[in-house]
């Protein structure tokens, strides 16, 4: 209990050195970056920004005064109405981080890129190669700079813990449906995608 209890003050820290955005702050192109009460088997393997354990990022659409996210979930690329998200997050007392690009981003084409995916299936497994996508891999595919050219470059994916053993739970999770971790396949993550240089903080959404 005591460990738990060290483990959740010292989230509460890192989070509270973000500072405070609300909804009415956000933009179109900002990036909103979900961080889990507890860890899971994505926040294990990966690291987020502050060491925050990040799951989950969605893309922030700004338009006549409308603010909905483009996002892949579980049920797919969806678009929805910023209320929505956010009584998701609150429902499942998620710690939600909102990025912005610092330069260089162009918004429009982005946005309209990400537009494209609406409708794909989610990519349980995790493969860039084919159609279906996943949450930060929608990041990755939408954002490009001014010159067309993309803004995040993928990485080699991580699917060990520290010690560099991959957590039991991937080698699980794959053998059921027949594949073999993807461990040091090209990809990304949303924890990543939240330590990019490309990136300013700018504080947990509230009210």
């Amino acid at each position: 209990i005591r460990v738990l209890s060290a483990v959740c003050c010292l989230f509460a820290l890192h989070c509270q050195a973000f500072g405070q955005c609300t909804l009415t702050d956000l933009r179109s192109g900002d990036l909103l970056f979900f961080a889990p009460a507890k860890d899971n088997a994505i926040t294990k393997v990966t690291q987020g920004i502050g060491d925050v354990a990040i799951d989950h990022v969605a893309i922030v659409r700004a338009a006549d005064s409308v603010i909905t996210t483009i996002e892949a979930v579980h049920r797919g690329v969806v678009e929805m109405p910023i209320d929505s998200t956010w009584a998701r997050a609150r429902q499942k007392s998620e710690t939600v981080i909102v990025g912005r690009i610092n330069s260089g981003l162009d918004i429009p084409a982005s946005i309209a890129r990400a537009l494209q995916h609406l409708g794909k299936p989610y990519d349980f497994f995790f493969e860039p190669s084919d159609s279906a996508i996943y949450c930060s891999e929608l990041v990755q595919k939408a954002f490009v700079d001014i010159e067309g050219k993309p803004l995040f470059h993928t990485i080699p994916m991580s699917f060990h813990t520290p010690d560099g053993k991959i957590l039991p739970y991937w080698t699980e999770y794959y053998r059921r449906a027949g594949k073999t971790v993807p461990e040091g396949a090209l990809g990304t993550n949303p924890g990543q995608l939240s330590r990019s240089r490309r990136l300013i903080i700018l504080g947990r959404l509230y009210d």
